[in-house]
Order: C-alpha cells, then structure tokens, then sequence
C-alpha cells in the first residue's frame, strides 16, 4: 500500500479487527446497537466528535473539522441481512438467520480506515469531514430518517457526498458507471398489499372467498407489468418478495400479504408500474368477489442512482492515479436500489463507485467456466478482505482529499 497516504500497519490490523467483529456479529436493519457504537468508539479514537441516534434510531454522525473550507460527506451503512451465512470462514455470523451478506461491514471499515488517513494528514488538506453511519439501508429508510431529523441542519450541507459499495468485481480494483449520463442503479418503490377474503372450512370452499387463490394469481398477473406494460429496451423488474397466508392447510385464512418491490431507471417508470400493480390486485380481488377492497401501503422509496458527472469524473481520475486505469473498471447499470441518492436530493454532487471484492481464485474460476462468483444477498457471499479493504480505504481517503483540496463547491 502506498505509504504516502498515511495507511499504518496499526490501523489497517484496527480496521480488519473491526471488520472480522462486525461480520461476526451482523444486526439487521432497526436493531444495529452493537454495530454503531463499535463504528462511533472507533471514530472517537481518531479524533471525531461523535453524535449517536441521529434520524431516531441508531444514526451516527462524526465530525472531523480541519480549519476553514469545503464539507464532505462519507457514508457507509450499519445494517446486515436477514440471510443464513454458508462460507465456512473463521469469522462467519454467529447470529443465526442473519449476515452481512451486502459488504456494509467492509465498507464501515474502509470508511473508518478512510477517516484515519484524513486524521493523520491534515496537513494536506482543509475543511470538514462528516462521517455518517447509517443504518436501514436494506429497507430504504435509514438516509430519509437521517435527514428529517436535520442532518444537514445540525452538522452542516456538504460540498459532496462520497459513497462506495461491495461488488463481485476483482479485488484491487474499482469500477464506475460505463455511460455517466445513464443511472447507476435504479430507483425503486417497494408496497405491502393485503387482500381481504373471507375464510372458513378447507373442505366447503364454495363457503369462501379464498384469499390465497387470489393472491397466486394476482403474483402471475403482476408479471405482465414487466412483459406486456413495458417497451423490451427499457429495463424493469417487479418482484414480489413475499406471500404469506394462512396457519394450517384444512383453514382458509381471512387475508394474504404480498410484499412487491419495483424496479426502475426513471421516476416516471416507476409510478406507471405503481399504478399497474394497484389495477391488477383491485381487477383480481373484483373477479374473486372479495367483499373488501385491498389495501396498499407504500414502504420505501428510493431514487435512481445519477451520481454527478463532473465530480465523479474528477474523483476517477484520482483513482486512476492511485490504482493506475487498468484497475478503475466500467460496469453497467444494474437493477440494485440504494437510499443513498437521498443525500444529494437538493442538487448536492454524489460520487459513487462499485468496490471489487472477488478474490484472484474464484474469479479466474468463474471465469473459466466454473462456479460463479457469489454475489452480494447471496449466502455465501465473502469479500477477499486482505485485498479489498486497504483498496477500499484508499479509495474513499483520497476521494475525500481531493474534494477538501479544491475551492468550495467545485471539483477538478
């Protein structure tokens, strides 16, 4: 690692420790206790003021001031997964039924790492930092929080608002959108839907109006949205995430819950696939002669991912620099929703790049034609940590040098 960044042996042992603890002990999205006051006594030993509960959950904002000039914002996310880890490693998830299978574990790592490096190189750079821990991330609802409870009233509007993020791309490097006037990645809404039959005996079903029945064939039609509503060039995605119904198979339930996820790459996508999915659970519940009409409840939001084109191109640049071009990569846009867009809502610059996380192994395997490389979500999903870590750390320390480096409000 290059020495002049200001990366010690000592911290880089203090940033892997935090990792292997945080992946060994995930918590999911509302319940990230543990995971933010590991985050906040690890910024405070660098140096940081350290606000806790920040968006009425477990927020964490540190602040690193270095004189006057420009304010910038580092995020990484607190939140694991409801997933069963299957990696076999040392320090798999002791918790059960849960794992940091989305790498926000390594990213509060390299982003801890990152605010070493700025602590011990202040005499490079002027400004703020404002390091945000932020939890509910896999819910959509962690950034919104933080900034209804005045994020930026309280600590300050950045300059720009930096963010990187797991991807099953080589170790060692990091990738950008491949056109960046095209989203990253797509926005999203997500609606729990309740569908009112009305039950009784498994064996009179003629007595009933068996929710379940509609359900199944409401989650078939809903597919039409995406196959028979939407031009084939344009990239969508519905998928609904749960079906849940009934106790005992000899009972017909009263109701069913379908949970729907919809994915798009423009605002407009997503409320016409909206409404489509609301037509069709009414248009099924009318042909199954439910008493009651559904009820919908929207969940989460999330906007496209544009991050901006100037500052991001400006913040390539150093990685390329760092890296050296053959490791800063293209990558397409991807159906992945993030909250992060949320930051930058009123015209804030965004900067946001993919990490790789594949080991040289299993991605010459993959390759060669030979098992695919987990991806993120997945159990077995397993950052190359000794590789992506200081890559990480490096990559979001020298992105934030370059923003406090160059007047307020502009980067080149």
């Amino acid at each position: 690692m290059n020495t002049t960044l200001g990366i010690t042996a000592a911290d880089l042992r203090s940033d892997l420790e935090l990792y292997l603890d945080l992946h060994a002990h995930p918590e999911v999205s509302g319940s990230e206790q543990r995971t933010a006051d590991r985050f906040a006594a690890r910024l405070e030993r660098l140096g940081c003021t350290v606000t806790r509960s920040v968006g009425g959950g477990h927020g964490i904002v540190g602040v690193l001031r270095n004189g006057h000039g420009p304010t910038v914002l580092l995020r990484a996310e607190l939140d694991a997964l409801p997933v069963t880890e299957r990696t076999g490693l040392r320090y798999a998830s002791t918790v059960p039924g849960v794992m940091h299978a989305c790498g926000h574990d390594l990213h509060l790592a390299a982003l801890a790492g990152a605010v070493a490096v700025l602590a011990r190189t202040r005499d490079t750079w002027r400004g703020t930092v404002l390091i945000i821990g932020q939890p509910a991330e896999e819910t959509l609802t962690g950034a919104q929080a933080m900034l209804a409870d005045g994020l930026y009233e309280r600590f300050g509007t950045p300059d720009a608002v930096l963010a990187q993020h797991a991807a099953p791309l080589p170790a060692g490097t990091v990738a950008y959108g491949a056109d960046p006037r095209i989203p990253l990645m797509a926005g999203s809404t997500s609606v729990d839907v309740t569908i009112h039959g009305r039950g009784g005996h498994a064996g009179t079903p003629h007595l009933t109006v068996d929710p379940v029945l509609t359900a199944a064939a409401t989650v078939l039609r809903l597919q039409s949205i995406v196959s028979r509503e939407t031009a084939p060039a344009e990239q969508a995605v519905l998928t609904v995430g749960f079906l849940r119904a009934g106790e005992r198979g000899n009972v017909i339930p009263d109701a069913a819950q379908l949970g729907l996820c919809i994915r798009a790459f423009s605002q407009h996508a997503l409320d016409r696939m909206t409404a489509a999915a609301e037509r069709i659970v009414r248009a099924e519940c009318v042909a199954s002669g439910c008493a009651d009409e559904p009820d919908f409840q929207v969940t989460a939001r999330s906007p496209v991912l544009l991050p901006d084109v100037v500052a991001s191109a400006a913040v390539r640049r150093v990685h390329e620099t760092l890296l050296g071009p053959d490791r800063v990569l293209d990558c397409p846009a991807g159906t992945a929703t993030e909250d992060f867009p949320w930051f930058g809502a009123d015209g804030i610059p965004t900067v946001y790049w993919m990490l790789g996380v594949t080991g040289a192994v299993p991605w010459r395997t993959a390759r060669a034609g030979g098992a695919p490389v987990p991806a993120n979500h997945a159990p077995e999903f397993a950052p190359d940590v000794r590789t992506a870590l200081p890559t990480g750390i490096a990559a979001m320390a020298t992105a934030a040098q370059s923003v406090l480096r160059t007047a307020r409000g502009t980067m080149s």
